[in-house]
């Protein structure tokens, strides 16, 4: 199966993930999707994630992480740049998320980072989601 937008598919699966209150789950991996696992983990959004193989398949499983009320970390995700529509920013045109209390994760000439670390080392690039 060919998918168009596999980003919007990762972002997908962990929203319905998180709304069936599900420990883990499991997406074809993909270098860039390790990527937005990675920060996401290092941001606090989720428990913790790693790549296997399966049936000869990269699969990432990305562990959830849940609140002591059994609230979800991740309130909302939100793909900003699509494949019909890319979104590209300069380093001053870089905005805080929810008032700060969410994240922006870019890719840039440097790597994948947050918008708070691209506006720190002066770089902009595409906004490919949000999350608060």
């Amino acid at each position: 199966m060919s998918l168009t937008d596999p980003v919007a598919d990762f972002l997908t699966r962990i929203r319905n993930a998180i709304r069936a209150r599900h420990q883990k789950l499991d997406v074809p991996a993909s270098k860039l999707k390790a990527e937005i696992a990675r920060i996401l983990k290092e941001e606090g959004y989720i428990a913790n994630y790693k790549t296997t193989e399966e049936e000869g398949r990269a699969i990432l499983r990305v562990y959830l992480k849940y609140g002591s009320n059994n609230e979800a970390a991740i309130r909302d995700l939100s793909r900003v740049s699509r494949p019909g529509c890319r979104v590209y920013i300069g380093r001053d045109e870089i905005k805080r998320v929810q008032g700060g209390l969410g994240i922006s994760i870019m890719t840039t000439p440097r790597g994948v980072m947050t918008g708070r670390q691209a506006r720190r080392e002066g770089v902009g690039g595409e906004i490919l989601c949000e999350v608060w």
